[in-house]
């Protein structure tokens, strides 16, 4: 009797698999970000006199004098370096417990070799990701292996997307967040302009009203729109290193699930001369 070709069971995933819930982690980090600026750098031991309208007596004062903005880059920063320990647990988790140069090599090996309960064991073992993925593709290939319904091209095409469909369930996992990450590269850069125009605003004011007695208004505009643009800068310089050193670990990720599943792909045909 002929057997009907099923899409193997997904693998249970354990461990870190990162927060869906990005927007807490954004508050959170608005409620710290604008707490230290307000209450760490605007402290009054921070100024001249104890006052916070007058002069600076420490860079945090100088800080402080950045204005609201300030706060905001701060959600940012700090938005984007509690994303980035996130990524990091979830992508460790994700690249499993065995190294994956070594995992990839070895799995194919035996593949090649048709030692499919090794590999398999061999994945139980690596879990994650890559494991996830090669765990769902061999046990495509021994099904349709028993499938006389099947004619070889078709059953390689099975085993092809049974592999797809493994590899874009586990990628939500691998690309979670990066999204924000992304958008924060652009929004510290544009939130440091925002800042650094508000702060020229009132330079300008100050001069236009003339005379001495508003050079402090002056140096504070000044101190307001360099202020914002640097820890927008910083802001900005952050999110882009996080977001390319967990992009390119994901890469690796994807490009070592694609060349085992190739792999596969091309031992089922080179060993079965079916039509």
């Amino acid at each position: 009797m002929a057997t009907t070709t099923k899409a193997a069971a997904p693998a249970k995933k354990s461990g870190f698999q990162g927060v869906k819930a990005a927007w807490i982690i954004l508050v959170i980090c608005c409620i710290a970000g604008y707490s230290v600026w307000y209450f760490v750098m605007g402290n009054p031991d921070n100024f001249i006199g104890g006052d916070r309208s007058g002069h600076p007596a420490n860079l945090l004062g100088t800080v402080y004098k950045g204005g609201f903005v300030v706060g905001l880059i701060l959600t940012l920063l700090f938005t984007v370096i509690c994303l980035g320990i996130e990524r990091f647990f979830a992508i460790r988790t994700a690249s499993g417990k065995i190294n994956l140069a070594k995992f990839t090599a070895d799995v194919k090996n035996l593949i090649k070799a048709q030692k499919f309960d090794e590999a398999k064991a061999l994945c139980n073992k690596m879990q994650g990701t890559v494991g996830n993925v090669v765990l769902s593709t061999i046990s495509m290939y021994q099904t349709v292996e028993g499938d006389d319904t099947l004619k070889k091209a078709a059953k390689i095409a099975k085993i092809q997307q049974a592999h797809e469909e493994a590899v874009q369930l586990e990628m939500p996992t691998l690309q979670m967040n990066m999204a924000m990450v992304a958008t924060i590269v652009s929004l510290g850069t544009l939130t440091a302009l925002f800042g650094t125009v508000l702060g020229m605003i009132g330079s300008f004011q100050a001069l236009s009203a003339g005379g001495g007695a508003d050079s402090m208004a002056l140096s504070a505009g000044i101190s307001e729109a360099l202020v914002n643009t640097a820890s927008g800068i910083l802001t900005s310089w952050v999110a882009t290193v996080v977001y390319n050193f967990f992009s390119n670990k994901i890469d690796k990720l994807t490009y070592a699930m694609d060349e085992i599943g190739f792999t596969v792909a091309a031992t089922y045909d080179s060993n079965h001369n079916e039509a």
